[in-house]
Order: C-alpha cells, then structure tokens, then sequence
C-alpha cells in the first residue's frame, strides 16, 4: 500500500480559539507520527477565522520541534504572496534546525480573498503569471553557492528541501511537469480536473535534479468513526464549512448537525457532491475499502488525508482508524 500522510489546516472550532487548534495541530502530529503518517503539512490561508495556520512556517517549526521523525511542511505556501528569497530563508532556517525533514509545497492561488490578497502583497500590480519564473528563482537559492552569485539565501543555499508543486489545475501539472519536480494534486477539494493534470503530468515529465520519474501524492478527505453513521456525523462540520465558505459566510468549524446534508437544496448538494466527491466517509471496514479504491482507481504514489472534524478527540480517533486501515492493507499487499 502506497504512503499516507496528513493535511492539517489546524481548523478553530466554534467557541474555541487558535491557540488551543495549535496545541491540537501538535498533539495529532504526535500520534501521527507514532502511528506511522509519512509527512504532516500546514497550508497558508489568510482571513480565514476557521484556520489557524496562516503564518505556515512558523506553524511548521512548531510542529517539527515536537516531533522527531515525521517529515512537517507547507502544502502549502502561496508563493504569489512572497518573496522566493524570504521563503528560501524561511524553510532554509526550518532545514537547519530539522536536517531531512522539511518538505515545501508551493501554489499560485493567494489562499484567500482578493482585499487580503492586496493586503498580503501591497502591490496591485503583482503578476501571478511570475509564478513559474518564482519557481525557479526559489529552486536556485537551495542550490550550491555559484561563482560571482551576489545573492544567496541564508540559511537555505545548499540545503536539501524538497519543493512541490501544488495545483487543482492543469496549470500545475504541465509546470511540474516540465521542471521534473514532484506534483501534489488537490482533489480533497477541487477534483474536477484530477485524471487530466494526472495524465498530463505523467506523460510530459522530464527527468531532473530531483526526481528521475513522475511522483503524484493526490489529497483526500477521511472521516472515520466506529460507524458509517457518526462519521456521516462527523462530516457535517466540514460540509458546513464548504458551504459557508461558498456562499461568503466563512467562520469558524461548526459543530456537527444530523441530517444536514438532507437539508440542503439540491444546488447545495450539488456543489458538495461535485467538491467532496474523492471523501471517504464510514466505519474502518467503509474507510479502508474507500481507501484501496482510491489509491487502485488513481495509481497515486502517495494519500495526502485531511478531515476537519469539530472534536479533537474524533478527529484523533479518524486518523488511528485510518492508520490501521492502512497497516491493513500494506500487510494485505
């Protein structure tokens, strides 16, 4: 059975606040790592009162501090919004003080609304079609020192942190494609275009400094719980967010409600059926058959998972289950 890892966006329930998601974010990291995730990563979004990871790197320091062996990164930083020297130094610094740990996914989105994209920037004039030049400027300062180089990422140059490329698009998989760099798809939200960037990306790659062959780690949403009907349960905090955050009320994680998605009208549905359409949703037996089909059905080489579920205690138990399930089925293959 192929890795699985874990997407956190260190959700803020209602009635909670950040700082309490942050000693939550650490504390699942830590039974992440014991119970065998290959990588555990922090995304950057920005006026968003339901998310409390949006200065990601400093997020992922504090993960990785309390962790050991678990590989911590951004999936991720929304390059638009910086300057590839200061994210250089950034995740420079966090491969300093982690050796071999660090992973850095990169997206073109701003990870939020336009007025704080401006706000983020300071530049109406900034050009998001930069991004691949971005991407390159970035992946040269984790180079080795050149003769005559008069700037130079410090930490960073020299330094082994890996980058992906981030997209829920074509766009992503053509560029990761074409710099041979590792390609992380977003089908945990917006599956729409998954097959496509797959084939694209598998059958334009070149061969690089950094991989020798395409590698695909595709995002999936998993709520697990003893049944098929709690994690159906579960699941409503996450439809609520989708629907909030659609239709421009976003907030807080709301608690889970019975029955809310029968609730909705049929466009509601719709969307969620449309943007939620690679979760799993049941008890360990529904989770790992769901899992197996997904990774059969792709041919992923790696499970990105993420579940926003209100109760930090469920959504610790959500990822155990899965963990087993996954022991499962690697014991199976």
């Amino acid at each position: 059975m192929i890795p699985i890892s874990v997407l956190d966006l260190s959700p803020v329930p209602e009635g909670s606040d950040a700082a309490q998601s942050l000693r939550n974010t650490l504390d699942l990291a830590r039974h992440a790592e014991r119970w065998g995730y290959r990588r555990y990563w922090l995304a950057e979004h920005h006026n968003m009162p339901g998310i409390a990871s949006a200065a990601t790197a400093v997020t992922i320091a504090h993960v990785a501090a309390g962790t050991s062996t678990i590989r911590v990164g951004a999936g991720g930083i929304m390059l638009p919004n910086h300057a590839p020297l200061m994210v250089a130094e950034a995740f420079g610094t966090l491969a300093a003080l982690h050796p071999g740990r660090i992973d850095l996914g990169i997206g073109r989105a701003p990870g939020t609304d336009m007025a704080t994209a401006r706000a983020l920037r300071r530049n109406l004039n900034a050009d998001i079609n930069a991004f691949p030049q971005d991407v390159i400027e970035l992946l040269g300062y984790f180079q080795p020192l050149q003769e005559g180089q008069r700037v130079q990422a410090v930490p960073g140059t020299g330094l082994d942190v890996p980058v992906w490329i981030l997209g829920s698009s074509l766009y992503g998989a053509q560029l990761a494609a074409a710099l041979g760099l590792p390609y992380a798809f977003a089908s945990h939200f917006a599956p729409a275009e998954l097959e496509s960037a797959m084939t694209i990306y598998r059958e334009r790659f070149e061969p690089s400094q950094y991989l020798d062959k395409p590698y695909v780690m595709l995002g999936m949403s998993v709520f697990a719980a003893e049944t098929d009907d709690e994690a159906r349960f579960l699941f409503s905090s996450q439809q609520q967010a989708f629907v909030n955050l659609r239709t421009g009320r976003p907030g807080k994680l709301p608690p889970p409600v019975e029955n809310y998605y029968e609730s909705l009208d049929p466009m509601a549905r719709m969307m969620l059926d449309q943007a939620l359409s690679c979760a799993v949703v049941g008890s360990p037996d529904t989770v790992r058959r769901g899992v197996e089909e997904f990774a059969r059905r792709t041919g992923a080489d790696e499970l990105m998972v993420t579940g926003q579920v209100f109760d930090h205690a469920a959504r610790l138990r959500s990822y155990e289950i899965l963990a087993d399930a996954h022991r499962t089925l690697s014991e199976a293959a």
